[in-house]
């Protein structure tokens, strides 16, 4: 008769991890601290064609902004079992292709949103007193001491379009200052301090001196701000987006500016973005010297890039050693305490009939004990992890929850 044959959970030095673009060093340095030696760390992006071959052996991967994970790019990821992006946003991941892989995909909806919001209030300040142009003046050797159109934000009007988390901050800083807030939002949202709500953009945008953005990419705020809703400000408003490059029409932005519709702007965010720091920017708002145009740094703070790295790392890591999947965007969540005195099994499959019967019949005809089982699904996967009591972790119980039909990734942690 064959023996049993004891497999264990992959040993957290085996587990490999690859780091991108520069994240802050707090990210190693909590993998290092949870006992994952295996970390490599680029301080840029990578080719398509390197990152596929990379991912080939690569169980968990950290991205910022310029990494894309495609559906095609995830196809070649076999071992990637979860991955981080360093930043509010996902759209650098193909977020369904990695859910049907059973994949998490964790971010840090949070981290950097105090930074964003100050640098939406000092550009409010500096377009009011028409800073930028003062600015560009003085290089040039032009001295323009002058207060006609300059103006203190107290008692101006700020239309804050999403009073999300940065939006609501922006809101809390604003009044701070004196100012009155307005905001809109496709979702009722409670105003903080004195703000008011208002019924549609148009109105928003009415009453506004400055207009801030600060709305997810979908499909619905792609080019929100164009020729109509920029015509719909006041003459003589400002405008700043620190959200999503796809929200404005630069080009109708451009003719706005062009018309002195619109006294100034503040852009931190692109349709098209150079991958790295040594392609060249080009954009047509370049010729204004009364736009502000960062690199898409809202949220490049040093505070904010190490509370980032912690949040992401923390989130990768307790999916790792435990199976949880709270704050993960893409996936079932299931908050989960570490199995000290069990064995787990995690079990990603399809959301089809029958399947967790399946599963725990593995178990129940070894005359196994279950004792904990947590399952969450949506319409397209379900995610069960069970605990086992006093079980032989053989390789024939791996291999049959594996052989399962409709399964997608299967993981056992001691």
């Amino acid at each position: 008769m064959k023996s049993k044959e004891k497999v264990f959970s992959l040993s957290k030095n085996k587990i490999n991890v690859l780091i991108l673009e520069g994240i802050h060093k707090n990210a190693v340095d909590y993998f290092y601290e949870n006992d994952y030696t295996n970390v490599e760390y680029l301080s840029g992006s990578l080719e398509k064609d390197q990152l596929i071959k990379k991912l080939k052996n690569i169980h968990i991967i950290g991205i910022r902004s310029r990494t894309h994970l495609t559906k095609d790019v995830l196809d070649h990821a076999k071992m990637l079992i979860a991955i981080g992006c360093y930043s509010i946003g996902t759209n650098q991941v193909d977020l369904e292709a990695a859910k049907i892989k059973g994949i998490p995909v964790f971010n840090a909806p949070f981290s950097n949103t105090r930074s964003v919001a100050e640098l939406v209030i000092s550009e409010c300040v500096f377009l009011m007193r028409r800073i930028p142009e003062k600015n560009f003046a003085a290089h040039k050797g032009i001295w323009l001491k002058d207060a006609r159109s300059s103006y203190e934000v107290r008692g101006k009007n700020i239309g804050i379009v999403g009073y999300g988390h940065i939006g609501s901050q922006v809101s809390i800083l604003a009044e701070n200052m004196g100012m009155n807030v307005f905001y809109y939002d496709i979702e009722n949202k409670l105003s903080l301090g004195n703000a008011k709500a208002c019924c549609s953009l148009e109105e928003l945008l009415a009453k506004s001196d400055v207009v801030t953005l600060h709305v997810p990419e979908t499909e619905a705020t792609k080019n929100m701000i164009s020729s109509k809703e920029l015509n719909q400000m006041k003459k003589g408003a400002c405008l700043i987006n620190a959200s999503r490059g796809s929200i404005v029409n630069i080009e109708d932005l451009s003719e706005a500016m062009q018309s002195e519709h619109i006294a100034g702007a503040a852009i931190d965010v692109f349709p098209e973005e150079p991958g790295s720091n040594n392609e060249k920017f080009v954009n047509v708002l370049q010729n204004f010297p009364n736009i502000i145009l960062t690199p898409h740094i809202g949220g490049s703070t040093v505070e904010a890039q190490a509370s980032i790295a912690l949040e992401v790392s923390e989130k990768l890591i307790k999916y790792s050693n435990v199976g949880s999947t709270i704050g993960a965007t893409n996936f079932v969540e299931i908050s989960l305490n570490p199995n000290i005195e069990t064995q787990r099994y995690l079990h990603i499959h399809q959301n089809k009939p029958g399947i967790l019967n399946k599963i725990t019949n593995v178990f129940m005809s070894r005359g196994l004990n279950i004792s904990a089982q947590y399952l969450q699904t949506d319409p397209f996967i379900g995610y069960v992890i069970l605990d086992i009591d006093n079980g032989v972790d053989s390789r024939e119980i791996m291999k049959e929850l594996k052989s399962i039909q409709g399964t997608i990734k299967t993981r056992m942690l001691n």
